[in-house]
């Protein structure tokens, strides 16, 4: 739907029309064909071959949560992407980190941040943060004709819980089915490592950066089993995307920062091939 105002001046009825304060249902009123998964795909045989990714994993600490995630698109067995972006803001206090068919992630990710978006300039206020991973789930459940075509996306939603003052980390499943985790999370093909890793170092009681190290070390193990998770790229220095949401809000750690991190854990793991038992200071 196009807003013509070249020939009147003014916004058409729909844009003036009150409703709801959700963006998608706005979009399914009047737009319904510009939704992900609205849009009818072609008979095919066979799976559709697009980029995929994986593998993004979250954990929590006392002021706030880490969500990280490795660069790496596949296609099959070709590397179609080595430098793609996983891990988005969705406002102020969360984040996003996507799995599955890239393409249609990234366009939900993008829906899912107007969404909050127009809530909040409708509303007055923001939503509270079940409410955001609540929203994220009915946009997954709206995609699963797609999924069942094979281009399938999986998302973790973490973010700084204003009200509860705690990090927090939703985990979906095809359907819209949403899971609240408790410590971390991880999804994509090479979660199964990487949460392997994280139930080793996992602990309650660590800092920021503690964090932020195991986060590494689960996407370091993932990368070492799981052939469509990216590993930390020395050479090209290519290294996986680390946001902190804490009090402060949204902060993605600098190139600068997760390459010091990256090299700390290479260098650990020349020393001890299996990483650290515990938490580095």
């Amino acid at each position: 739907m196009e807003a013509e105002t070249r020939s009147t001046g003014r916004l058409p009825a729909a844009f003036l029309t009150p409703g709801s304060s959700s963006f998608m249902d706005f979009l399914s009123q009047h737009a319904p064909e510009q939704l992900p998964g609205a849009r009818p795909l072609p008979p095919v045989e066979g799976a559709i071959q697009v980029p995929h990714g994986t593998t993004i994993v979250a954990v929590s600490f006392p002021g706030g949560v880490v969500l990280a995630g490795d660069r790496r698109a596949t296609m099959g067995n070709v590397i179609a992407q080595r430098d793609i972006e996983k891990v988005f803001p969705a406002d102020e206090h969360s984040a996003v980190g996507i799995a599955g068919t890239a393409g249609l992630a990234v366009e939900m990710v993008k829906l899912f941040q107007l969404e909050l978006e127009h809530f909040e300039k409708v509303e007055g206020s923001t939503l509270s943060l079940e409410g955001k991973a609540n929203r994220l789930s009915t946009m997954i459940r709206s995609n699963l004709g797609m999924a069942l075509q094979g281009l399938a996306v999986v998302p973790v939603f973490a973010g700084y819980d204003v009200d509860r003052q705690k990090g927090r980390i939703f985990s979906y499943d095809v359907t819209g089915g949403r899971s609240e985790e408790v410590g971390f999370a991880g999804v994509g093909s090479g979660s199964v490592f990487a949460r392997g890793s994280l139930k080793k170092l996992y602990r309650e009681d660590m800092t920021e950066r503690q964090a932020a190290m195991v986060v590494l070390q689960a996407l370091y193990d993932a990368a070492d089993d799981d052939s469509a998770t990216g590993g930390p790229d020395m050479t090209r220095r290519i290294y996986p995307v680390v946001a902190v949401i804490t009090e402060d809000g949204y902060r993605r750690l600098s190139e600068e920062e997760v390459a010091q991190l990256v090299q700390t854990v290479h260098e650990g793991r020349l020393e001890l091939p299996n990483g650290p038992q515990a938490p580095v200071s």
